[in-house]
């Protein structure tokens, strides 16, 4: 990147700029049963941006996460939201034969989206020739960050406990897995039987990744408490930070979208710090020099009251 693009990345990631985005754009994906749609938003100046792909949790779609899309694309990001076989949108039978494999088409969605690129800059007015592939993060919530971890370097585990498929893409330069679920050794008899993915192991998630969960988000997938969400950055090596927010439950304050049903902790005030937080973390991760995440974790660290904690390793 030279210096002048730059500054001029540097200023969009400062001040809110105004967002263009553009839906459905669709991808042909064969074997799917369905072509892909994706929702692609940009900041409506800049250039050599750096691309988020982000997947939902369970059930959503691309026009999900406003609080975070939105956020990222007014602050220097072009953000890509698929939506996947399990949304609500799509009404996907439980009995259809691609079920029990959703999750292995979550990941090649992304993937597909990572292959797509080219087409998805030619889908926005403005957006040709703006993209830097050089700086590629994932991000998800939920089903959507046990999807994008895969891409970072996590395994799932086979009933005889062998890792499987390595599925990492070295495309992908971070991540952010926010109430990413944990090792599979305590499981509830449900998720045991019917979500055989969600046993992972993170030993070769090695690449850099902010894990954020919530210490009072208990699951009904599991016997543990919230501290089961705390596995993937207490397992995984490499660079690691973990956000922590104090009284966070699934939803971590209303993070897939404004007075939605499913949030059972709405906090403004914890969705804005997700958005500071995640944001800074992004910008150092993918511009090596850049100040934003130490900035933004001291000033949590100063704050009298904070509304959470961050320890890095």
């Amino acid at each position: 990147m030279s210096d002048s693009n730059s500054t001029t990345a540097q200023m969009t990631a400062d001040t809110p700029t105004v967002v263009i985005s553009a839906k459905p754009v669709v991808l042909p994906a064969p074997g799917r049963g369905e072509d892909l749609q994706v929702r692609v938003s940009a900041p409506a100046t800049g250039s050599d941006l750096p691309v988020i792909v982000f997947s939902h949790g369970f059930g959503w779609s691309m026009n999900g996460y406003a609080p975070l899309a939105d956020h990222w694309a007014a602050h220097g990001f072009v953000v890509v939201q698929p939506t996947h076989l399990d949304s609500r949108t799509l009404g996907l039978p439980a009995e259809d034969t691609r079920t029990p494999r959703i999750w292995r088409f979550r990941i090649e969605d992304v993937q597909r989206v990572l292959d797509g690129l080219d087409a998805l800059e030619a889908s926005v007015p403005g957006l040709a020739g703006r993209l830097d592939r050089d700086r590629i993060a994932v991000a998800g919530h939920s089903w959507g960050a046990q999807t994008v971890s895969t891409l970072l370097g996590a395994r799932v585990l086979d009933s005889d406990g062998v890792p499987g498929e390595d599925m990492s893409d070295p495309r992908i330069k971070a991540g952010v897995l926010l109430a990413l679920t944990g090792l599979g050794d305590d499981l509830t008899p449900f998720a045991a039987e019917h979500l055989p993915f969600l046993k992972p192991s993170f030993d070769t998630m090695t690449t850099p990744a902010l894990i954020v969960a919530g210490d009072n988000d208990q699951s009904h997938l599991s016997t543990r408490g919230p501290d089961w969400f705390i596995d993937p950055y207490t397992y995984s090596p490499g660079s690691k930070s973990l956000l922590t927010l104090f009284g966070a439950e699934h939803s971590l304050g209303g993070i897939p979208g404004y007075e939605v049903a499913e949030t059972t902790d709405e906090s403004p005030a914890r969705v804005a710090l997700i958005q500071r937080l995640t944001t800074a973390y992004l910008r150092s991760a993918l511009h090596p020099g850049d100040t934003s995440w130490k900035a933004a974790t001291t000033a949590l660290e100063e704050d009298s009251d904070p509304l959470g904690k961050v320890q890095s390793k």
